[in-house]
């Protein structure tokens, strides 16, 4: 599918996975809405995407755990760009620890970023969707949404509920033309994975970013007739 000129709504936009699919999505054409809470961030991704693609970059900083914070951003960006076209719910967070180690708040503070932002933009961008009649949505969940381990209860716990609210709206929106994948990605050399304590091992052998966001953009290219349901990816042979 052609992608030139469609527009995307990407959250966690400023850095890592989120970064890289925004750079994947504007050598396509694609005009951006990013998300994040960092406003430097978005604005350093805005000026390298601007310069070098020449396409249409708009910002807007949002805490994705408070829903009145996503309404106002998700409304902003639509009236800039005119549409949203894909929607690709990236922005998450991890800690790990003991289910007895952990404190309750720092329990609810993963499911708050990696459940519930996922469910309040989603719930903001759809109705555009809908009544469009066409969409796609991506959520990058995580293996640790299709197997537990030890330490990983909340975050195992948000990643398997993203699994099965993905499954859940997809059979809600796919009448309506919209396409909803999840994506189960395995360690990510980034900077959420390595100040978590993750192995993220050699550069030339640990899954970039760029992987999982070249991955996304395969997704979305596909004919409108059939979408990813679900796809892992793997580094090949990690330190």
């Amino acid at each position: 599918m052609e992608l030139t000129n469609k527009t995307a709504i990407i959250t966690g936009g400023g850095k890592g996975i989120g970064k890289a699919t925004a750079a994947a999505l504007a050598r396509e054409g694609v005009h951006l809405g990013l998300i994040a809470r960092s406003g430097a961030d978005l604005k350093t991704v805005q000026e390298q995407l601007t310069g070098q693609f020449g396409v249409q970059v708009h910002v807007a900083e949002a805490d994705i755990t408070s829903q009145s914070e996503v309404g106002k951003a998700v409304e902003a960006l639509i009236g800039r760009l005119g549409s949203v076209d894909m929607l690709i719910n990236n922005a998450g967070t991890a800690t790990f620890g003991t289910l007895l180690d952990m404190e309750p708040a720092e329990w609810e503070r993963i499911i708050q970023v990696n459940l519930m932002g996922t469910y309040y933009v989603t719930r903001a961008v759809l109705p555009t969707m809908m009544k469009q009649n066409s969409g796609s949505i991506v959520n990058v969940a995580s293996t640790a949404g299709e197997r537990g381990f030890a330490t990983g209860s909340a975050y195992c716990a948000s990643k398997f509920a993203v699994m099965g609210m993905t499954e859940a709206l997809m059979q809600e929106v796919r009448k309506s033309n919209i396409r909803v994948t999840a994506l189960s990605p395995s360690t990510v050399n980034t900077e959420l994975a390595a100040s978590a304590g993750l192995p993220i091992g050699d550069e030339d052998r640990m899954m970039q970013p760029e992987d999982v966001a070249e991955l996304i953009l395969a997704g979305l290219k596909l004919p409108q007739r059939v979408f990813m349901k679900t796809a892992g990816i793997w580094t090949t042979n990690p330190q």
